[in-house]
């Protein structure tokens, strides 16, 4: 297995996911982590990706009207991209929290919504970067270096 690629692909696949489509949500990380074991990468780097992967995803199908998920992969790492139209979050640092969730009781009901989606994507990513307006949406970006680099704001 590779910490990073040996050759130089680049490699960009979307996804669209809609208000409550869960299996669509659940499928762009079943496919990348197929994608990304092809490409030989470290199963750590794969498990990272796809927790990155399945929770951004669901929290389009779950707090937004639609969306779309974005997964770029260069010889330095991946970059996972959500921009979802939707009620947006009110607070970023808040919703940051784990534990913290605006999910509807029937959301929870399903067995999703329990607030360990954002924390969840922090934890795996190098760097997060997250944007949102209320009424209008959230974007979302996070980070995964294929070799051991510095988070942004460490220290060298």
């Amino acid at each position: 297995m590779v910490d990073s690629l040996t050759y130089t692909p680049k490699i960009t696949v979307e996804f669209e996911i809609g208000e409550k489509d869960f299996f669509v949500a659940g499928e762009c990380a079943s496919r990348v982590k197929k994608t990304l074991q092809q490409l030989g990468l470290k199963q750590d780097i794969i498990k990272r990706i796809a927790i990155i992967i399945y929770e951004a995803a669901m929290n389009v199908a779950i707090h937004a009207t639609s969306g779309r998920l974005i997964v770029h992969v260069d010889p330095d790492g991946i970059t996972i991209v959500t921009q979802d139209i939707g009620a947006g979050i009110e607070d970023i640092d808040l919703a940051m929290k784990e534990g913290y969730s605006t999910a509807t009781y029937e959301i929870r009901e399903m067995g999703f919504g329990a607030g360990m989606g954002l924390s969840n994507i922090k934890q795996c990513s190098d760097n997060l970067y997250l944007e949102s307006k209320v009424g209008v949406g959230t974007n979302l970006e996070a980070r995964v270096f294929f070799k051991d680099q510095k988070k942004a704001g460490e220290d060298a």
